[in-house]
């Protein structure tokens, strides 16, 4: 009766008219920066955190959330229309989502996204609800070492996904965590593998790699090919929404990533992108039906389990920030910035001394999600819209997107051109038929994993043994060697190498 009551107050906070109006405009930003490739969530709630000083903190916090979830769903158009993962978390829907919409299924593609982020974002918001104290426990438990086995976990988890060659994908994440390491280094501040160039003393952005690779990569191959060869939107848009039979492929798919993502968004370091990547893991180990589309051919459940993943992953990802005081992601961290704007301690004290704050921003995530689907499943046909620009006119309007997302990210020149170096090697890649995906998981958790490492070797003095005489870190890594055992059986690799066949 509690969480009624406390419901209640959260929905009489955020149906109010001005927040109902930052909610509104936090999902509309939200889904227009996920929908143009290179300005993220992080980038946005960054530019507008200053904006936030003249709103009361219920309507700041509700607009800023907005943007972060709306994202989730934006991210999800470029990535399937035009191969850009709009949104960091979007990287996986490419897959399979781009391959739908080659073949003139974006519609259901677009769908499928749509309905499942709003299944996982309301289910998201009911755990957030319900199990807010008791399962921040769970991440009382993990402690460095912890979080270097999930990491690791992770990446063989990538090296499950990755289509193709199993030496091709575990070459792809060693380069990323070799990328990973350019930068300064956390301990002792002296630049590494910078080579004497200051831009890449800070490291070299996510959003460079991405769109390099993805975009400009794509780019590349297609224009050296002839226009008749050029794989792009071709064929005519068979139905805007999913039929019947894919509906019946989409629900167990909709409700493990849902499952999977609202677990590991409470996990630091986890949230939307590590929820995306551990979902499409877990479809490919899904046996296919009879007459199912090959996963990396465009299979629908490719799109459906990582998104409803994404964006349940957001919506828990609230729960260490809200109830702890520690913020899993980049954007949490913002999020705790703008709390202390309004003079908000954020922590377990925040539920007693603002319900109003912590059940209003709740409620109003429930809003958002309903807002989002008013506001996508229509715009659908717009969207598809896309698919009848001639390639001569799109492929220009991509490289000026992706160049003005990627500069406006740190105001840089530098950054444009090492899109555009990028670009070349994402272009070897596509010829050498290696998967970028493990690539860019590697680059993103390389470092998180190196931190997470030292720290737990600084706590054990430099004992090893400190990653296996814990137990839950014993049995992540317990987890992942049975993983490299499974997929190194030689019976399951004549199956996965027969799975990933090229036409």
């Amino acid at each position: 009766m509690e969480l009624v009551t406390n419901l209640m107050t959260g929905f009489g906070v955020a149906f109010t008219p001005i927040n109902l109006l930052y909610c509104f405009i936090g999902c509309v930003l939200g889904t227009l920066i996920g929908v143009l490739p290179g300005i993220g969530p992080v980038a946005t709630i960054a530019m507008l955190l200053p904006a936030t000083y003249a709103l009361p903190p219920v309507s700041a916090l509700i607009m800023l959330a907005g943007i972060y979830y709306g994202a989730q769903y934006g991210g999800s158009t470029t990535a399937i229309l035009v191969n850009l993962p709009g949104e960091s978390a979007s990287v996986v829907t490419v897959i399979d989502g781009h391959q739908m919409a080659r073949q003139g299924r974006a519609g259901p593609a677009l769908a499928a996204a749509g309905l499942g982020s709003f299944f996982a974002g309301c289910v998201g918001t009911l755990i957030l609800a319900a199990f807010a104290a008791p399962l921040t426990e769970v991440a009382f438990k993990f402690g460095s070492a912890e979080y270097f086995s999930l990491m690791v976990l992770g990446l063989i988890g990538a090296v499950v996904l990755a289509s193709g060659s199993l030496i091709k994908a575990i070459a792809m994440i060693v380069l990323g965590l070799l990328l990973g390491l350019i930068g300064t280094d956390v301990n002792s501040g002296v630049a590494r593998f910078s080579f004497d160039i200051p831009e890449l003393t800070d490291g070299i952005g996510f959003v460079v790699i991405a769109m390099g690779v993805f975009g400009y990569g794509e780019i590349i191959s297609n224009l050296s090919q002839s226009s008749e060869h050029r794989e792009v939107f071709t064929g005519k848009v068979k139905g805007l929404f999913p039929t019947k039979e894919d509906f019946k492929r989409m629900l167990p798919a909709v409700l493990r990533g849902t499952f999977l993502g609202s677990a590991l968004g409470i996990l630091p370091g986890g949230g939307a992108l590590l929820s995306s990547f551990a979902a499409y893991t877990i479809e490919k180990k899904t046996r296919l039906q009879p007459g199912e589309v090959p996963f990396g051919k465009g299979n629908i459940r490719g799109v459906a389990a990582p998104e409803s993943a994404n964006n349940a992953g957001s919506q828990t990802s609230f729960i260490p920030l809200l109830t702890l005081g520690i913020p899993p992601n980049a954007v949490m961290a913002l999020m705790v910035g703008a709390m202390t704007i309004h003079n908000i301690q954020p922590g377990p004290q925040v539920m007693t001394s603002n319900p109003q704050l912590f059940w209003g921003l709740i409620a109003s995530m429930w809003l958002g999600n309903l807002m989002l689907v008013v506001l996508n499943l229509p715009l659908i046909g717009i969207w598809i819209k896309l698919l009848s620009v001639p390639y001569r006119w799109l492929f220009p309007a991509i490289v000026l997107f992706c160049a003005i997302g990627v500069y406006s990210t740190n105001n840089n020149t530098f950054d444009v051109w090492t899109v555009a170096i990028f670009g070349v090697i994402g272009y070897v890649f596509i010829k050498l038929g290696c998967e970028p995906a493990p690539l860019l998981l590697g680059f993103i958790l390389g470092p998180m994993m190196e931190e997470h490492l030292r720290r737990a070797l600084l706590l054990s003095r430099g004992d090893w043994s400190v990653l296996i005489t814990r137990p839950l870190s014993a049995s992540l890594l317990a987890a992942a060697l049975i993983l490299i055992v499974i997929v190194a059986l030689p019976s399951i690799k004549a199956k996965r190498e027969e799975a990933f066949v090229e036409d």
